[in-house]
C-alpha cells in the first residue's frame, strides 16, 4: 500500500507554474512570438539561397522581398513573396546593360515611359511581384496600348514553382527549431520558478 502526502504549498506552485506556461498568458504569448520569429530568421536565409539557385542572375535582389511575417492575433509566422502593405520606396540605381554599340540601329528607340521608368527602378524589397510572376507563370503578355501609341507581345513566362520547392523543407526545419527552443524556454522557465 501506498501513502500519498500532499503539501499544499507544493500544489501551488505547480500550479502557478503550468498557468505562466500556458499559451494564453500574455508573457508567454510573446515569448512564442519572439521564438517563432527567431526560428523563421533563422531558416529565410536558407529559402533565398534555394531561390538564387533558381533564378540566377538577380542584379536587382528582387530575392530579397521574401518576407518574414510573426502573426500578432494567433500564434504563428509566415514567409512569403506577397506584397508589403507599404512600399519600402528605396529604389535600386540599376540600369540594366545596353548591348548596342553606339550609332548600331535597333533596339527601342521610343523613350522610356514614367510608368516604365518607376517599375524598372523598383527596390529589391518592393519586388515581390516578380517573384510571384515567375513563380506562377503568366499567360500571354501585351506591352504598350498607353495613351494607344504603341503595342508588343511580351511573351509569356513559365511558371517555376520554385518558392514552394525551397520554403517547404525550411517551413519544417523552423517548426522543429522553434520546438527546441519552447523545450528550452519551458525548463528554463520551471527551473526558475522551482527555486
Amino acid at each position: 500500500m501506498f501513502e500519498f502526502e500532499a503539501n499544499d504549498t507544493i500544489i501551488l506552485h505547480q500550479q502557478q507554474v503550468l498557468e505562466a506556461a500556458l499559451s494564453t498568458n500574455p508573457k508567454t504569448v510573446k515569448a512564442l512570438q519572439k521564438l517563432i520569429d527567431q526560428a523563421l530568421a533563422e531558416v529565410r536565409p536558407q529559402v533565398l539561397a534555394a531561390i538564387r539557385g533558381q533564378l540566377g542572375e538577380d542584379p536587382r535582389e528582387a530575392v530579397r522581398s521574401v518576407r518574414r511575417i510573426t502573426y500578432r492575433k494567433i500564434l504563428g509566422g509566415d514567409l512569403n513573396i506577397k506584397d508589403m502593405k507599404r512600399k519600402a520606396g528605396q529604389p535600386t540605381t540599376y540600369e540594366p546593360v545596353r548591348k548596342l554599340q553606339t550609332g548600331q540601329r535597333g533596339g527601342n528607340r521610343v523613350p522610356r515611359g514614367r510608368r516604365t521608368d518607376q517599375v524598372m527602378h523598383y527596390g529589391p524589397n518592393d519586388r515581390g511581384w516578380i517573384l510571384r510572376m515567375v513563380n506562377s507563370g503568366t499567360g500571354r503578355r501585351m506591352a504598350g496600348t498607353r495613351n494607344g501609341r504603341l503595342s508588343g507581345n511580351r511573351g509569356s513566362i513559365a511558371a517555376r514553382h520554385f518558392f514552394k520547392n525551397a520554403a517547404e523543407p525550411a517551413i519544417a526545419r523552423a517548426a522543429s527549431i522553434l520546438g527546441e527552443m519552447i523545450d528550452r524556454e519551458f525548463t528554463a522557465m520551471l527551473n526558475e520558478m522551482n527555486k
